[in-house]
């Protein structure tokens, strides 16, 4: 553990130039007094370190201990410095490894770094969540993550949709992380099944190894699996007015792309509101969600639809004027 922080110390050394031990410490998360044995562990290593006291003192590298790394364009190293660590690989716990790589490609560089780091940080950020998506707990997700560079087969325990949790032998070909959500792709007497890792009951490791085909492409699947998914939630079409302040609400919660159903759309009418075509699993998924619009959405066409709206709302409506409470 010491040796990959001595190393960590040279690197940032290396690439940041002089540093003081508070801002080692906060970079490593240790004391500084760890900073500062390691500081001398270093000097008696042969590690051309130097201190300097002072407010803007600190420590710091010969200039001419470095190692050059050639062959990267500019626009290739700006790319790098925009790279940072995604929610996704925190959560399989390799956010420290991906970092301690980028440290190592940055103090190689000629020039002591990669170009505009600090910037580039400033100006961009990778959010890969949905607006009010709570963090998902997938205490399953490493143990998967694992099978898979070692291919194990897993034991994996989940519920049938009619609540009844069976367990399966898979053999876990990838993960996906799509909108901050983590999916299993695995295979199963031939055929592949998808599983959100966590709704996974439990997951186990098994002795049983796995041969992936050789041409399998994770992307190309996904790919085809999610147009065969959304066909399916996209069986019933309905025509809709919407209030200017619900458009938003539509794109979260319908999941539907804003801004090509905009450009389908004509202009605002009078009031503001613009008409969509919206998509829906079935008429009774559209009546439901379009209800939990309230007054803010209003069904144009199919007229089925809009009657079956109207009819709940009346019921509801009916339902609270009988049950107001009278005044005494």
């Amino acid at each position: 553990m010491r040796a990959n922080r001595l190393l960590s110390i040279l690197l940032l050394l290396q690439a940041r130039g002089r540093m003081t031990a508070q801002e080692l410490a906060r970079e490593l998360e240790v004391s500084e007094r760890t900073i500062y044995r390691d500081v001398n562990a270093l000097s008696l290593a042969g590690v051309p370190v130097y201190g300097e006291p002072g407010r803007e003192g600190g420590f710091a590298l010969l200039d001419s201990y470095r190692t050059n790394l050639t062959g990267l364009t500019k626009g290739e190293m700006r790319a790098l410095a925009m790279l940072g660590v995604p929610g996704p690989l925190v959560d399989l716990g390799v956010s420290q490894e991906l970092r301690s790589a980028l440290l190592k490609l940055s103090a190689a560089l000629p020039g002591g770094g990669l170009p505009d780091e600090e910037r580039a940080r400033q100006c961009f950020h990778l959010d890969s969540d949905w607006w009010r998506q709570s963090g998902q707990w997938v205490p399953h997700l490493q143990t998967v993550h694992q099978a898979i560079w070692q291919d194990q087969k897993l034991h994996v325990v989940y519920h049938l949709p009619i609540g009844v949790p069976i367990e399966r032998l898979v053999a876990p070909y990838g993960l996906v992380a799509k909108a901050g959500v983590w999916y299993l792709v695995c295979a199963r007497n031939d055929a592949l099944f998808v599983h959100r890792v966590s709704e996974l009951l439990d997951v186990r490791t098994s002795n049983e190894t796995f041969e992936r085909p050789a041409d399998f492409d994770l992307a190309g699947f996904w790919r085809q699996w999610c147009a065969d998914y959304e066909g399916l939630l996209s069986r019933y079409s309905a025509t809709v007015r919407v209030a200017p302040g619900v458009l938003p609400e539509i794109a979260r919660s319908l999941g539907d792309s804003l801004d090509s159903r905009m450009a389908q759309a004509g202009r605002p009418d009078a009031e503001g509101w613009v008409t969509l075509e919206l998509s829906f699993g079935s008429f009774e998924a559209a009546r439901d969600r379009i209800l939990g619009f309230g007054r803010g959405v209003e069904v144009v066409e199919p007229r089925a639809l809009r009657t079956s709206v109207l009819d709940y709302a009346q019921q509801i409506v009916a339902l609270y004027a009988h049950t107001r409470k009278k005044p005494t």
